[in-house]
């Protein structure tokens, strides 16, 4: 009866999604052989691995946009990836596509992200040979370094979308496609509402001709970008905004470029937060019995600087202001 659970899924994803959506029974299958699950489809089971993963858990403790906040409503990397995957769950579902590869995939794009944001990916990509993306971190993460170096195991699908979600290349599945999209819908609409939230930009600071074609508030940005993907997608040919609104989101992401992602108040710290991601980073290349055992295997088997590299982009701030603080800040000495 179990084993029915999951053909019974099966048969209704071909029943009530289009014929253009990914189907979990034609995946084309995991890096390595596992039975299936009796009650869950492939992509549901990805869902869950990525859920339940320790780089998961880590999000909530990693900067989006603003480097140690004073204020409990500023975005983390995790909830930026939960508004990610409510906008393309949306999408998907809108179009009648695999809602279930949607989400995992959404839910695993940033797993690689590095400590202190897109500052920790720079820094990494100027130090490491061969250069750092947080995309491609984020499919070794999932391939590789979850599970003490089994990875996720995750299917074709999915690895596909995670690692396709910026970058030069595009998803196969028109699911990874939206995570694209609902990647950029998200974080231009809740950087600019933090922005706002730090004073460094006002309400209306918005141009006129961003805010009247997309709206004022941040409900109507997002709905707007979100029901005219919907209907310029109808025939699934391909996932894309009308060309007006296309025109209108590139020149909302210019806009934040200029006046939040290049701001010196809001990053005013990164330098900082650059400089002691660069001294762990040498740190443990010069001293590979620091690294815990399952990077000292990386080290071993891909060499010292790829182990140092994935210790570094794996931690959180904190966890990594505190390391700095252990190995080079002097403790109080006390007598006992």
């Amino acid at each position: 009866m179990m084993s029915c659970l999951r053909e019974r899924f099966e048969e209704a994803e071909y029943r009530n999604l289009a014929k253009e959506a990914c189907h979990a029974a034609e995946s084309q299958g995991r890096l390595a052989y596992q039975e299936k699950c009796p009650v869950r489809t492939d992509f549901q089971r990805d869902r869950d691995r990525i859920i339940h993963s320790n780089s998961f858990r880590r999000l909530k403790e990693k900067t989006q946009v603003f480097l140690a906040p004073e204020g409990d409503h500023y975005r983390t990397r995790m909830t930026h990836t939960l508004e990610v995957s409510q906008i393309a769950r949306t999408v998907a579902r809108a179009l009648a596509l695999n809602e279930d590869l949607t989400e995992s995939i959404a839910l695993g794009h940033d797993l690689g992200h590095t400590p202190f944001g897109h500052a920790g990916e720079r820094l990494l990509n100027e130090l490491v040979e061969g250069g750092f993306k947080h995309n491609e971190q984020s499919l070794r993460m999932v391939d590789f370094l979850e599970k003490a170096g089994r990875g996720l195991n995750l299917t074709y699908e999915v690895r596909d979308g995670i690692l396709n979600h910026v970058g030069v290349g595009w998803s196969e599945s028109l699911e990874g496609r939206i995570v694209r999209h609902a990647d950029r819908i998200a974080y231009v609409n809740h950087d600019l509402d933090d922005a706002v939230r730090a004073g460094i930009l006002t309400r209306d600071a918005l141009p006129s001709s961003i805010a009247d074609v997309l709206g004022e508030s941040k409900s109507m940005r997002i709905n707007t970008a979100v029901l005219d993907l919907i209907e310029a997608s109808r025939d699934l040919t391909d996932i894309r905004f009308s060309p007006e609104i296309a025109r209108t989101m590139e020149e909302f992401h210019e806009f934040m470029y200029a006046e939040v992602y290049k701001n010196p108040v809001a990053k005013g710290q990164e330098g900082k937060a650059q400089e002691m991601l660069a001294i762990l980073f040498r740190y443990y290349t010069q001293n590979e019995a620091a690294l815990p055992e399952e990077y000292r295997t990386i080290a071993r088997r891909e060499g010292i600087n790829r182990a140092a590299c994935d210790y570094v982009a794996s931690m959180t701030d904190r966890f990594a202001l505190d390391r700095f603080k252990d190995i080079y800040i002097p403790k109080n000495w006390t007598v006992l």
